[in-house]
């Protein structure tokens, strides 16, 4: 259950990619920001990416760029718009957009072949977002 201070996926204002204000108002937690990167249910960055700093992650992915320095090269507003939704940012991005809800092409329901009933829930937890963000700001070249 969303806390009740977090912005809902559509009210998320992105100006040029950039997402200023926080989603739930509440600190991200660095830790709490590599649990979500390094578990499979959740984020799993490190499908994509490598983390020089996470060097016991096992099998990380190369199809994204490397996360090491990221927050000497984008500021917390823009690292926030990536993480939420990245095509925001990159157009042809093929990296999940992490905290949407709504406007998928042709999403499923659970394995059924049927279509879902409503707006589907976000990936991740706008908390979960801030607590990635505060991971990445720790990584600077």
């Amino acid at each position: 259950m969303p806390a009740l201070a977090e912005v809902a996926p559509k009210d998320v204002v992105y100006n040029e990619g950039k997402v200023e204000a926080s989603l739930t108002g509440t600190p991200g937690d660095p830790a709490n920001g590599i649990k979500v990167m390094t578990t499979n249910a959740l984020g799993n960055c490190v499908a994509c990416h490598t983390i020089a700093a996470l060097p016991d992650v096992q099998f990380p992915g190369n199809i994204a760029p490397p996360l090491d320095g990221v927050a000497s090269r984008w500021s917390e507003a823009e690292l926030r718009g990536i993480v939420a939704n990245a095509k925001m940012t990159f157009e042809g991005s093929f990296m999940p957009a992490f905290y949407k809800t709504e406007g998928f092409i042709r999403p499923g329901n659970g394995y059924t072949g049927k279509a879902p009933e409503g707006d589907l829930p976000p990936i991740l937890t706008g908390q979960q977002i801030e607590d990635v963000v505060a991971y990445l700001l720790t990584l600077k070249e």
